[in-house]
C-alpha cells in the first residue's frame, strides 16, 4: 500500500472503458499497473503514474486485485496465454461481456488456476466510470468482493447479485435488453410519425410521459402491475384483454408497412401476441405474454 494507504490494483485491457477505470483509479490515488495488447495504449496512462507491465506475467505478478476490461472473455484467455503460472493467489475481476456459461466457466477455469474470480456488469459507459450513479453488477465469492469493495467502488457502487459466477451477466444483459427495446422502440415510434412529417421533437414529450408513467405507482405505472401479476401467476384482462391488444398489434405493424419504415419489430411483437392468443391466453391481460416469453412452444 502507499503512504496515503490505498491498495495497488492491475488494469488488463486499455479499451475507452479499460483507460476510464484506470485513469479513476490514478486519480483517487490508487498505484495503477496497466497493461494492454497494443502497448502505445498505456502511453497516456503512464504520463499520469500508472506503471506499464511489459507482458501479461508481470501485469498479474505486480498486484493482487486484477481488474480486466476486454471485448470478451476470449481476450482474457488470449492474452493471459501461457502466463497462468502467474494468477496462484489472484482475484481477478473481469468486468468484460460473455454470456452467462462464459462466466461460469471461467470462474472454474480462475480457480483451478489458484486464483478468484468476480464477474461484473457495468451499467455505465466509460464517461461514467467514478461517478455518481454508476453501478457494477457483481457475482461470484461475496467475501471476495467485500474484501476489495472499497478499491472497486473507486470506479462505480458494487451490487453484489449472487454466488453463481453468471448472475452478473444475466443482470446486465437483462437491464441491456430492456435499455435497448426502450431506445428501439422510441426509434420505430418516431419513424412511424415521421412518416407523416411530423418532427422527433415534436413527439418527444409525449413518448417522455409514456416510459416515466411506466414506472410510476397508479393506473398507468405498468412495471409494478406487471410485476405483481408474474408474481402472482395471475393476468386479469378484463378490462383490456390480450386478444384487443393482438388486433392492436396488427394494425401497428400494418401502419409501419404502410408508412415505408422498417416492419421487422411490430411483426415480432404481432408474432408474440398472435402466439400467446393461440395458446389460450386471449381472455387475459397484457402480462400473460410472460408466459409465452418464458416458456415459448416447442
Amino acid at each position: 500500500m502507499t503512504e496515503q494507504n490505498l491498495p495497488p490494483v492491475t488494469v488488463i485491457g486499455l479499451g475507452p472503458m479499460g483507460a476510464a477505470m484506470a485513469e479513476t483509479f490514478l486519480a483517487k490515488g490508487h498505484p495503477t499497473t496497466v497493461w494492454n495488447r497494443t502497448a502505445s495504449k498505456a502511453d497516456p496512462l503512464v504520463a499520469r503514474g500508472a506503471t506499464p507491465a511489459a507482458t501479461p506475467e508481470e501485469a498479474l505478478a505486480a498486484n493482487e486485485l486484477v481488474v480486466i476490461s476486454q471485448t470478451d472473455y476470449t481476450a482474457m484467455y488470449d492474452s493471459i496465454g501461457a502466463a497462468t503460472g502467474a494468477l496462484k493467489g489472484r482475484v481477478l475481476v473481469n468486468l468484460s461481456s460473455g454470456t452467462p456459461d462464459e462466466l461460469r466457466e471461467a470462474s472454474v477455469w480462475a480457480v483451478e488456476n489458484g486464483a478468484e474470480l468476480l464477474t461484473g456488469g457495468i451499467m455505465t459507459p466509460p464517461p461514467g466510470i467514478g461517478q455518481p450513479g454508476a453501478y457494477v453488477f457483481y457475482s461470484g465469492p461475496e467475501a471476495v468482493l467485500n474484501r476489495h469493495r472499497g478499491t472497486l467502488e473507486t470506479l462505480a457502487d458494487a451490487t453484489y447479485v449472487g454466488a453463481d459466477s453468471g448472475l452478473s451477466m444475466l443482470y446486465y444483459q437483462a437491464q441491456l435488453f430492456l435499455f435497448w427495446t426502450t431506445l428501439v422502440g422510441y426509434m420505430q415510434a418516431v419513424a412511424l410519425v415521421g412518416s407523416a412529417g411530423v418532427s422527433a421533437r415534436t413527439f418527444l414529450p409525449y413518448a417522455a410521459q409514456t416510459v416515466a408513467d411506466l414506472a410510476v405507482d397508479g393506473p398507468m405505472g405498468f412495471l409494478k402491475i406487471i410485476t405483481e401479476e408474474i408474481e402472482a401467476g395471475a393476468y386479469p384482462g378484463e378490462l383490456n384483454s390480450l386478444h384487443m391488444q393482438a388486433v392492436g398489434s396488427d394494425h401497428v405493424a400494418a401502419a409501419s408497412r404502410a408508412a415505408g419504415i422498417d416492419t421487422g419489430m411490430p411483426l415480432a411483437l404481432k408474432d408474440l401476441f398472435g402466439r400467446a392468443v393461440a395458446a389460450g391466453h386471449g381472455a387475459e391481460g397484457l402480462g400473460s405474454l410472460y408466459e409465452i416469453i418464458r416458456r415459448p412452444a416447442g
